[in-house]
C-alpha cells in the first residue's frame, strides 16, 4: 500500500475507536444515567443519524469541492469541538445537540476518508475501501472493549477517552493528510462532468445498489437496537453483548486470509459477492430467532461478521468504478448516507415490529427484506446495460 494510504488507515482506527467508547453505549446512558425513555433515547440516535447523513452529503461534495484535505479537517474540527463539550455539558438537553453535531461533522468525515483513499491508490481497487474497512473494525473492536471497561468506573472518563482520541486523530490528518497527492486529474471540474447522459446511467444505478445496501443496513442495525434489548430481557450479562461487538471486529481482521480467496474469485462480479454476503445474513438472523444463550448468539454473531465482509467493502468499490472523474466524493457520500439512513430507519422500524408482534415475526421480516436486496442486487446495473445497447446501435 502506498504511505499515503497508511496514514488514512492509521487515522480511520483512531477515529473509530474513539466514537466506539461511545456509541454501544449511547442508549444506556441515556436511558440509565439521564433518566430517559428508551423511545426517547432512539429519537436521539435518530437525530445523531440524521445529521450524519446531512455531513456524509456535505463530506462528498467538499470533497469534489475544496480536496480532501480541507473536507477532513472540517468534519474533524466540528466533532472535535462537539466531543469537547460533552466532557462538559453531558445532562440532558445539552446531550441530544451535542450527539447531533457529532453525527454531523463525523459524517463529514467518511465519506472523503473513502473518496481519497481510492484516490491515493486508484490501482489497488478494493484493496483501497478493504483496507480502511479494516482500520474501522479495528477501530470497533478496540474501542468496544475499552468503552465497557472505562465505563464501569465513569461515564466521565468515556468522555475524556472520545476527546483524546480525537485530538490524536486531529494531529495525525494536520501533519500527514496536507502534503497527500491525489491521481493527476482525479478531481475535474464538476461542469466538465455535468451533463454526460452516462454519468446519469450510472447514477442511477447506485441508487438502485444503495436500495439494496439499504436493507442489508436496515437488518443489521437490528444488532445495536432491538437484538441488544432482546439480550438484556433473556438475562444475558451487558459485559456479554460488548464482547459480541468486539468479536465481530476481531473476526473482521483476523478472518480475511479466510475470506480472501472468496473475494479474489468474484474480485469482477462483485454483484455475486454482495448476493452471497446478503444470503449469509439470512442464515445469521434465522440462528439469532432461535438463539436463546449467549452462545447462540455469539454464534450469529460470526456467521453475520462473515456476510459483513462481503458486502460492506463492495458497495463502495462499485460505486467507485461507478464515479465520473470529479464526483467520486460526491458518490462515496451517497453510499455512505444509505448506511446512515439505514441505521435511521432500522431501529424504528424494528421497534414497531417488537412492540407490535414481537421477536420472532422481525426476523421473518428481516430475511424477506433481505431477500428483496438480493433481487436489487441483481439488478443494479440495468441502466448502464441499456445505455451501452442505445450506444451500440
Amino acid at each position: 500500500m502506498p504511505r499515503a494510504l497508511w496514514f488514512l488507515v492509521i487515522g480511520m482506527a483512531i477515529n473509530v475507536t474513539g466514537a466506539s467508547f461511545l456509541w454501544p453505549l449511547n442508549t444506556i446512558y441515556i436511558s440509565g444515567e439521564l433518566g430517559k425513555s428508551l423511545t426517547t433515547a432512539g429519537l436521539v440516535l435518530m437525530a445523531n443519524a440524521g445529521a450524519s447523513v446531512l455531513g456524509n452529503l456535505l463530506g462528498g461534495v467538499l470533497f469534489d469541492k475544496i480536496g480532501g484535505y480541507r473536507s477532513i479537517m472540517s468534519g474533524i474540527l466540528i466533532t472535535l469541538t462537539a466531543v469537547g463539550g460533552l466532557m462538559i455539558w453531558h445532562e440532558w438537553p445539552h446531550y441530544v445537540f451535542i450527539m447531533i453535531f457529532i453525527g454531523f461533522g463525523s459524517g463529514i468525515v467518511f465519506p472523503s476518508m473513502y473518496a481519497m483513499a481510492g484516490s491515493v491508490w486508484p490501482e489497488g481497487g478494493r484493496k483501497a475501501f478493504n483496507a480502511i474497512y479494516l482500520a474501522t473494525n479495528i477501530g470497533v473492536a478496540a474501542g468496544a472493549a475499552m468503552g465497557g471497561f472505562v465505563a464501569s468506573f465513569s461515564f466521565n472518563y468515556i468522555f475524556i477517552a472520545n476527546f483524546v482520541m480525537y485530538v490524536i486523530f486531529f494531529l495525525i490528518a494536520l501533519l500527514t493528510y496536507k502534503n497527500i497527492e491525489l491521481q493527476p486529474n482525479i478531481q475535474t471540474s464538476v461542469l466538465q462532468e455535468r451533463g454526460r447522459i452516462q454519468s446519469k446511467a450510472a447514477f442511477t444505478s447506485l441508487l438502485i445498489l444503495c436500495g439494496a445496501y439499504l436493507l442489508c443496513w436496515v437488518g443489521y442495525v437490528q444488532w445495536q437496537s432491538t437484538i441488544a434489548d432482546y439480550t438484556q430481557r433473556i438475562n444475558i450479562p451487558l459485559e456479554l453483548y460488548s464482547v459480541l461487538w468486539t468479536v465481530n471486529g476481531l473476526l473482521i481482521v483476523a478472518g480475511q486470509p479466510l475470506i480472501k480467496p472468496i473475494v479474489k474469485r468474484f474480485e469482477h462480479n462483485l454483484k455475486i459477492q454482495m448476493a452471497i454476503g446478503t444470503v449469509i445474513f439470512m442464515v445469521s438472523f434465522a440462528v439469532t430467532a432461535y438463539a436463546g444463550s449467549f452462545q447462540g448468539f455469539l454464534a450469529a454473531m460470526i456467521i453475520l461478521t462473515i456476510g459483513e465482509m462481503l458486502i460492506w467493502p463492495a458497495v463502495p468499490t462499485i460505486a467507485s468504478r461507478l464515479a465520473p472523474k470529479g464526483r467520486e466524493g460526491f458518490y462515496q457520500g451517497v453510499v455512505n448516507s444509505t448506511a446512515t439512513g439505514g441505521r435511521m430507519i432500522g431501529p424504528l422500524l424494528g421497534g414497531i415490529m417488537v412492540d407490535l408482534y414481537g421477536m420472532t415475526p422481525l426476523f421473518f421480516l428481516l430475511i424477506g427484506l433481505l431477500v428483496i436486496s438480493i433481487g436489487i442486487t441483481f439488478i443494479y446495473d440495468l441502466p448502464l446495460k441499456k445505455k451501452e445497447v442505445e450506444a451500440a446501435v
